[in-house]
Parts: structure tokens; sequence; C-alpha cells
């Protein structure tokens, strides 16, 4: 660890808040809170964990790096 208020230190929870505030939050006008975190919640399930590319996966989404990891090992 760096230091206290340092991003580097949590650089990857740093990326994702800001994806999430840039792909999100900034583009959305919530009414009340709870719709806030209902949208959230299927911002993370229903597209940022599975089908949303990643670069520490090579810029392909979780659903299709497994697919291909499956397709890997069924043919060794």
């Amino acid at each position: 660890m760096s230091g206290k208020g340092n991003c580097y230190d949590n650089e990857m929870v740093e990326t994702f808040f800001k994806t999430v505030k840039s792909e999100l939050i900034w583009r959305t006008a919530f009414q009340t809170r709870a719709d806030a975190t209902e949208a959230l919640a299927r911002y993370i399930d229903g597209f940022y964990n599975p089908r949303r590319p990643h670069s520490a996966l090579g810029f392909v989404s979780p659903l299709q790096f497994e697919k291909r990891s499956a397709n890997q090992t069924a043919l060794h």
C-alpha cells in the first residue's frame, strides 16, 4: 500500500466504479433509491459480469471466455 487516498492501491475496484458510473449512473435519472439499486443489480448481474467485454479476458465477455475454455478443454 502506498498511502491513504491513493487510487492505485485499489486500481481494479476504482476502474470498476468508473465504468459503472460512466455506463449507468451518469446516464440515468433515477426516481428513487430503490430504482437505482435495482438498475445497479441488473447492470452488474445481467450485463457487466456475463456479457461486457473485459480487458483481463482479452476483451471478450466472461460467457465467451468460458465457452472458449470449455471448447479447448473438450478438444484435449
